[in-house]
């Protein structure tokens, strides 16, 4: 697992994912929690989202529990 969620943030999360090449439930959690909690996200916050997406979509990230 990773850092407890109120010291991680969306690039360091999003990071953690792209190297293990999997998202966990608790990412998935975490990442939620970070998205809803913000107001608005940045562009880049914007591009890490997309490129999980997109890592998904392709098959280069997996969903494990």
């Amino acid at each position: 697992m990773l850092v407890s969620e109120p010291t991680v943030s969306v690039e360091k999360l999003v990071n953690h994912i792209f190297c293990s090449r999997q998202i966990t439930r608790h990412d998935q959690r975490v990442l939620m929690s970070l998205l809803l909690s913000k107001e608005a996200l940045s562009l880049e916050e914007h591009s890490y989202i997309d490129q999980v997406f997109e890592r998904l979509r392709r098959g280069l990230i997996h969903v494990v529990d």
